[in-house]
């Protein structure tokens, strides 16, 4: 989990290098090309079986859409306006917004009194990070803070729609499906709105492309359900508390970014909501 922290955490870093030479979706376009040449090389190295369905086909549509194409559009676009830190704690939100959805589309995913309350603490979080004065006068700053929310409600779709599409689809597989139907997306997006990549960045541009190309977006893919499968899908909703903090770190020894003193406030009443929901401290193996 801290590894999978930590891989997610610095690709908020990353984007902002990227960002110094490159356009928002030239770089999702490249992160999604790269992710999905891997993936798929990967499936063929392990030999996994590549059984793809119409359903596992839709699946790969739409998550490709929801879990990938926009919100990373989302993310990437919000932080030419506001710093590193602060789109990971609001990315953190993930969860506070797929339990209650959940709830509302599958039979077994109830809304009790403990996960309402847990909720309710993140949805206040979340208001308090972002400041309710700056939802009242919007300006460049609050509009990228809302962009890097509306991404954590793709990634809260995504979750119940890939619970119908690919619950038959091998882990592996499904993230390349997804990476390969991202990149059909924003490759021609890219070179319409943005033109032909120049390719002739930065010795530092290009390592922070394939780092959040392949680091957090491949090998994350896979670490992810690792996870799963060995804390749970409880225990591992709590990822994104320890993607924060690396994130926090690393704006403010690179980049200088000083958040304000309402953000941590936001973090810390997100983190307790994550706790509630979640009902139990991850257990360490020994």
């Amino acid at each position: 989990m801290f590894l999978l922290g930590t891989l997610w955490g610095a690709s908020f870093l990353c984007n902002k290098v990227a960002l110094t030479e490159v356009g928002v979706l030239t770089i999702v376009g490249f992160r999604a090309v790269i992710a999905a040449v891997a993936l798929w090389l990967w499936v063929f190295l392990t030999r996994a079986p590549v059984a793809i369905t119409r359903r596992a086909l839709a699946g790969f549509v739409a998550m490709g859409l929801l879990n990938t194409a926009l919100p990373f559009t989302l993310i990437v676009w919000g932080q030419q306006h506001i710093e590193s830190g602060l789109a990971a704690i609001l990315n953190a939100s993930t969860a506070i917004f797929a339990v209650p959805l959940a709830a509302l589309i599958f039979a077994d995913e109830h809304l009790t009194w403990r996960k309402g309350l847990g909720v309710v603490i993140g949805f206040f979080g979340v208001a308090t990070a972002i400041g309710l004065q700056n939802l009242i006068h919007l300006d460049l700053t609050s509009t990228a803070q809302l962009s890097c929310l509306a991404a954590t409600l793709c990634y809260a779709v995504a979750a119940p729609v890939a619970r119908v599409t690919l619950r038959d689809v091998r882990f592996d597989v499904a993230a390349a499906g997804m990476m390969t139907a991202a990149a059909i997306y924003t490759v021609p997006a890219a070179l319409w709105v943005e033109g032909v990549p120049s390719f002739g960045y930065q010795a530092t541009t290009w390592a922070a492309i394939l780092y959040i190309a392949l680091a957090s977006s491949a090998v994350a893919s896979l670490l992810y359900y690792r996870v799963l499968g060995m804390a749970g899908a409880g225990n591992l909703s709590l990822v994104t508390l320890l993607v924060a903090p690396m994130a926090i770190v690393l704006g403010a020894v690179v980049y200088g970014e000083a958040l304000p003193a309402r953000a941590f406030v936001g973090f810390a009443l997100l983190a307790a909501g994550l706790l509630i929901i979640n009902g139990k401290f991850p257990k360490v193996a020994r």
